[in-house]
């Protein structure tokens, strides 16, 4: 179910959903011997802008309802799950069905384990609270100061086109076996683009910039220094320079930086590692587990609790794959160490994938953060202490190109500049660039304080709860050079 408003930002009538109410109605009506219901109920607020011009706003809401059910045999015990949008007990009642079908179809489920019962996972004291809404009074401070920052742009010349978003989703987790589990989950992001017009450079050219961020409620977001921070960048494009494909002492700001890690992040499952079949492999079978593969200090972590980056503290899977398993469901997530000092200590491990690999069992936790022992100060402080090199702004199209490797390729994007003697002084065409994150941990040369931070390429619709600092790399790979602006 969803709702959109009209320009004013009014909400229409939408029917009261009890998202527990739905959850008991699911497991009274399944007929399989066990069944994990997840209900996800979601409110979401935005704002879009172009040519220094607020363009729409919208709120929406959602319920979406996963059915998990399970059929035991003597050769073990089957699983099926369907998923759909549900707000009646009608259509509770049919997912119901078609799970519990799926499930008596299915072969035995290799990632077979008994189900979490109260007494494995925390209990659900808020069980019976209601769903957690935004509106669009969310934006009540951020959005007359973007329109102040449409007239400061405008009157210098500057374009703006953005996008804000705010959803927040309670998830309510039951099963047969007892569990009664719900999570608040607040998360929001910024973007936005600023454009000089074709005179800027030479006939025809457009210079553009692209600044972003996370925030969990948009009270620590400045629509006047995102609008200060675009300005400088396209300041420093006044001045452009052609060069060639190579490897360039680069600085990779923050952003960029979660670009990468999270693609390593998501390529850290143990079963694929143990089958051979990445770059975190000991071949023929095992994992790299306990090797060194990052330079000293080098921590890469993730903690439901960590500040400002809190997420669920419990698993929810919607279906079993090599690093998810719906036996799982409720099963307690901690901090976990993924990298310790440069050594990898955790790969994402099911019940299951820890059996194969006799490790702890470490499951994904849904953020993420990259530190650096005795890293201090800013991007600024890296520029200032680079001779002659390249800053990057935005990472684009980043895809896999080796698995054994992690070899990622992609685009530069909406501002890269040069550095000289310390100092950003003109802007650079774009590249293709050919790396692998794991290698990048290793060959950095130096490192800013660890910050929150965005990726752009990953965090609008997947992944943007990530902390990471800034890192120089004295030999980042330009493979070709790009015609993208």
């Amino acid at each position: 179910m969803s709702t959109a408003t009209d320009p004013s930002g009014a909400a229409s009538p939408v029917p009261a959903v009890h998202p527990q109410s739905l959850v008991e109605q699911a497991l009274a009506a399944s007929v399989a011997d066990h069944c994990v219901v997840i209900v996800r109920a979601q409110s979401t607020a935005n704002l879009r802008w172009a040519n220094n011009t607020l363009t729409t706003n919208g709120v929406m809401s959602s319920v979406g309802v996963t059915v998990v059910s399970f059929v035991g045999s003597g050769g073990g015990t089957s699983s099926g799950s369907v998923s759909g949008s549900a707000t009646t007990q009608a259509q509770v009642t049919d997912l119901v069905r078609r799970a519990d079908a799926a499930a008596r179809a299915a072969g035995p489920a290799e990632d077979a384990n008994p189900l979490l019962t109260p007494d494995d996972s925390p209990a659900g004291v808020d069980w019976d609270d209601a769903p957690v809404p935004t509106d669009i009074h969310v934006y009540d401070v951020f959005a007359p100061a973007l329109g102040e920052a449409f007239g400061r742009a405008g009157s210098a010349g500057r374009v703006l086109y953005g996008f804000v978003n705010h959803e927040v989703t309670t998830t309510y987790l039951g099963s047969s076996t007892g569990l009664r589990l719900r999570h608040v989950q607040p998360t929001g992001h910024y973007g936005c683009t600023g454009k000089t017009g074709a005179a800027v450079g030479g006939p025809g050219h457009t210079e553009s910039a692209w600044v972003g961020g996370a925030t969990r409620d948009f009270t620590d977001v400045d629509a006047l220094a995102m609008e200060a921070e675009l300005e400088q960048r396209l300041a420093w494009g006044r001045r452009r320079v052609d060069l060639p494909a190579g490897r360039y002492d680069t600085i990779l700001p923050p952003s960029s930086v979660a670009d990468l890690v999270i693609d390593a992040y998501w390529s850290a499952g143990a079963r694929t590692a143990w089958e051979g079949q990445s770059v975190f492999s000991r071949r023929p079978t095992g994992t790299r587990i306990g090797e060194p593969i990052a330079a000293p200090g080098v921590r890469l972590f993730s903690d439901p609790a960590h500040p400002g980056l809190e997420c669920a503290p419990f698993v929810t899977a919607a279906s079993s794959g090599n690093d998810a398993s719906v036996f799982d469901n409720g099963l307690p997530l901690g901090a976990t160490d993924w990298i310790r000092d440069g050594e990898l200590t955790s790969l994402l491990q099911t019940r299951h994938s820890a059996a194969m690999t006799s490790q702890p069992v470490t499951p994904a936790v849904d953020n993420l953060v990259l530190a650096v022992d005795g890293a201090t100060g800013s991007v600024a402080d890296l520029v200032a202490g680079t001779e002659r090199g390249l800053l990057l702004t935005c990472l684009w199209y980043i895809r896999e190109v080796d698995p054994q490797t992690l070899l990622l390729t992609g685009l530069t994007r909406d501002g890269v500049y040069l550095v000289e003697h310390g100092e950003v002084t003109a802007s650079v065409n774009n590249f293709r660039f050919n790396e692998s994150p794991v290698d990048l941990l290793r060959r950095f040369s130096h490192a800013s304080a660890t910050v929150p931070s965005f990726s752009r390429e990953w965090g609008d619709d997947y992944f943007s709860r990530t902390a990471t600092p800034a890192l120089r790399v004295p030999d980042l790979n330009m493979s070709s050079v790009s015609q993208a602006i």
